[in-house]
């Protein structure tokens, strides 16, 4: 709220405790524009009203103005997020410059969803700044546009889309923090969305995306129907890149239901499609989904079903992974020790272990506990290891239970 009101966090907190409201007209007009108050809301007349009375149209005028507010806006949610968190400076985003297909509303909205996924990516939605800052931008920014969008004779569809990205962002962002329940409103605010844009593929992504989770979570009949759904969208959608994520997810829950046949019949499909792989007519939301990701998958779901000397190779396969991704190389690299544990390898696990426990410096992840704390329990038959022991301290220095501190 500072932020947004151009104030110190302290001037925030005194004015919240003031025995009487601020007075300040100017103050005031000047916060209600900045927060994109609707004039009917208020007991003064704010500054834009001026404008309307030059305009042609009050309507065209109130959107001039939560347009400006919006830029400012995204360029200070930019500043709040900070620097060693962002690929680049987002200035040329934040401009409002439109590509020709789309309005500066939506071009902002991309370049910060851009810019919170790279945060994502590479330090783990567990940080408070790109947690807060995310749903701060949603609230204040996004929804008044939806709403506003909502209440045209023509809908602006692009909009619809680039609300749906940043909504899965906020969701996987969610996810990481542990909190599951503000995911899944994340993903199916973000489903509805991209259902109001006519984007199938975007919708079968959403699901895709719920079933990952409910996967991680362990629910695997859920994680096959969200699958088999998400399927049947991306079948119509002719995306082979999607149509393979959509296959990988089934068979990764069919083997948590121990569902052999089913399971390797979805692993076949999924390469069979990721053959046919073109860049060129995969979206930039789906960029993500390459060889290396499907390779972790893989791993996944060969550990699941016992194979394990397959389930190895893939996951040596996922750590040939583009810059950027540290969240993703912590856990494909924890991936990879587990199932040498399984192996009854304990020496290369737990080098492996030592190795991704050091990345959680960098990277903060509910998730990343659970990946970790998973190869503690398969490492415990070795506990009587000065290896095993040397990766037990290292995790409780890190907060991460372990069988020795169970």
């Amino acid at each position: 709220m500072a932020v947004f009101l151009g104030i110190g966090q302290a001037r925030v907190s005194k004015l919240e405790r003031a025995s009487s409201p601020p007075s300040d007209l100017n103050r005031l007009r000047e916060w209600a524009e900045r927060l994109i108050i609707p004039p009917q809301l208020l007991w003064f007349k704010v500054n834009y009203a001026l404008e309307e009375s030059r305009s042609a149209t009050s309507q065209g005028s109130l959107e001039a103005m939560q347009r400006r507010s919006f830029l400012k806006a995204a360029s200070l949610t930019a500043t709040t997020l900070g620097t060693s968190f962002l690929p680049e400076p987002i200035s040329d985003s934040a401009t409002g410059t439109a590509s020709p297909n789309e309005s500066s509303d939506v071009s902002v909205i991309r370049g910060m969803t851009a810019a919170f996924r790279h945060a994502d990516n590479k330090h783990g939605g567990g940080h408070r700044a790109i947690r807060i800052t995310i749903d701060s931008f949603l609230k204040s920014n996004v929804q008044p546009l939806l709403h506003r969008n909502a209440s045209r004779a023509n809908e602006d569809f692009e909009l619809y889309r680039a609300a749906a990205e940043m909504y899965q962002a906020a969701a996987w962002i969610a996810y990481d923090t542990g909190n599951s329940p503000q995911g899944r409103r994340h993903l199916r605010e973000a489903v509805q969305l991209s259902d109001r844009a006519n984007d199938e593929s975007l919708v079968a992504e959403m699901f895709a995306a719920m079933s990952h989770q409910e996967a991680f979570s362990g629910s695997a009949e859920s994680a096959i129907d969200l699958a088999l759904s998400a399927h049947q969208s991306a079948k119509r959608t002719g995306i082979s890149a999607l149509c393979s994520e959509t296959s990988v997810m089934q068979a990764h829950g069919y083997a948590l239901l121990g569902e052999r046949r089913n399971s390797l019949a979805a692993l076949t499909e999924a390469e069979r499609v990721f053959g046919s792989y073109s860049s060129s007519q995969t979206p930039a939301w789906l960029s993500y989904f390459d060889e290396s990701y499907l390779a972790a998958k893989f791993a996944h779901t060969f550990r699941e079903l016992g194979q394990l000397d397959d389930a190895e190779l893939y996951a040596r396969r996922s750590l040939a992974m583009n810059e950027g991704y540290d969240r993703g190389r912590l856990f494909n690299t924890a991936l990879l020790a587990s199932i040498l544990a399984d192996k009854r390898q304990p020496e290369e696990a737990c080098t492996l272990g030592i190795k991704a426990l050091d990345m959680t410096q960098r990277v903060r992840s509910v998730r990343t506990v659970a990946y970790l704390a998973d190869l503690g329990n398969r490492l415990s038959p070795f506990r009587s290891t000065l290896q095993v022991q040397a990766v037990y301290e290292k995790m409780e220095q890190a907060g991460i239970s372990t069988p020795e501190s169970q």
